[in-house]
């Protein structure tokens, strides 16, 4: 027991210069060091398989209300790289221009090395505000989360008072209660152009992927980056196709948004949606959503193509996904399915021209098997256009 009250994890003989602290809401309670910023954040706990990728995941908006568990035993060895690199004046190595995550939780942090690297992993996360703790057994975190489910929970990088964590997660509301979209939305709509556009289309921003913009101007479209408030008119008048892009927190308390995507669909123009985007559509045309025990979150997630009964990795980052059992009377039919639970991935409409996938076509960082659904999506816009 420590001297709180708390049965306290920690591995034997690891010295910090500075400790952290992690407690699960479920009262697991981990001790181990200090990295990032020395300050104290509440999330709901999440882990992905991913091995490398870490630039990419702490920026992706969906984790935003988070706290990241990385499975992979060895965190930070490239450091962090440059955001000169970069398409369409996109940087390549990043989701977005902010770490989204609450905080992050790896096993090993090794001194960074690589010749594009221009901070280290702990540098970076101190700037932005994001506390971290290492030196702990992830994959025990893992194991307890697939157990008993994703929960809340506290990090403090800054040896918070234990029962003062107590305090402030008993205190503190549920992830499944809070509306992340306008914290990750722009406030302001933002233009994306390729070299030689071939149509233009507007994105529904409620926490955009940068891998989904470089793959749309790869397929020649022009990008207007509309906030998460906008109205169906204005996704609508002067474009010829529309984006639903992914984004963190419950689709169901969406419901304004909800009614804006119904409306965008039922235009009949052109809609690709991803992630968030498809669980919009699915509530906007009448489904119903649910919760997953833990989720899916990694690069190496297997799904089938039920139109040509192929089979796909995808990389996807989602705890919530669409009822199938609801689909009756929305028009929705299943086109992808998760290889490992059996969960939708993806849906097509009987009639309009609605493509929605819950995986991440972009693969960033992952797989780019099936980035062929942008070229689909880009080519049906054109098509539209010169109709």
């Amino acid at each position: 027991m420590g001297g709180e009250g708390f049965v306290i994890h920690k591995i034997k003989g690891l010295r910090c210069e500075r400790k952290a602290r992690l407690l699960l809401a479920n009262g697991t309670a981990i001790e181990g060091c200090s990295f990032g910023y020395p300050g104290t954040r509440v999330g709901e706990i999440v882990f992905s398989t991913s091995m490398t990728g870490y630039t990419e995941a702490l920026t992706d908006p969906s984790y935003a209300g988070q706290i990241l568990v990385w499975t992979h035993p060895m965190v930070g060895c490239y450091g962090v790289p440059s955001r000169e690199h970069a398409f369409c004046g996109v940087p390549i190595n990043y989701e977005s221009n902010m770490v989204a995550v609450e905080g992050f939780v790896v096993s090993e942090l090794p001194p960074h090395n690589h010749y594009l690297s221009v901070s280290s992993l702990s540098e970076w996360l101190e700037n932005s505000g994001v506390p971290g703790i290492y030196g702990v057994d992830t994959r025990a975190i893992v194991k307890t989360l697939r157990e008993a489910g994703v929960m809340m929970a506290a990090i403090s990088a800054e040896e918070a008072d234990w029962e003062d964590l107590r305090r402030l997660l008993s205190s503190s509301p549920s992830y499944d209660s809070l509306d992340f979209t306008e914290l990750v939305s722009p406030k302001a709509t933002i233009v994306h152009r390729p070299e030689n556009p071939l149509a233009r289309v507007s994105l529904l921003d409620c926490g955009l992927k940068y891998g989904i913009l470089r793959n749309l101007l790869r397929a020649g479209l022009e990008v207007h980056r509309l906030p998460c408030s906008s109205k169906a008119d204005e996704l609508l008048e002067g474009y010829d196709g529309v984006v639903l892009s992914n984004g963190p927190g419950n689709p169901a308390l969406l419901k304004e948004k909800v009614r804006v995507v119904e409306n965008v669909l039922l235009s009949g123009k052109p809609v690709l949606g991803i992630c968030l985007g498809m669980q919009l559509s699915a509530l906007a045309l009448g489904a119903r959503t649910f919760k997953l025990r833990y989720g899916h979150r990694g690069p190496n997630k297997g799904v089938i193509d039920l139109m040509d009964k192929k089979s796909y990795i995808t990389t996807q980052n989602h705890g919530y996904a669409v009822d199938e059992a609801s689909l009756e009377g929305t028009g929705l039919y299943v086109w992808f399915r998760n290889a490992d639970d059996g969960t939708i991935e993806g849906l097509l409409h009987r009639e309009l021209k609605a493509f929605l996938v819950q995986f991440h076509p972009e693969g960033g960082p992952g797989p780019w098997d099936t980035a062929w659904i942008f070229h689909k999506f880009a080519k049906v816009v054109r098509d539209g256009k010169s109709s």
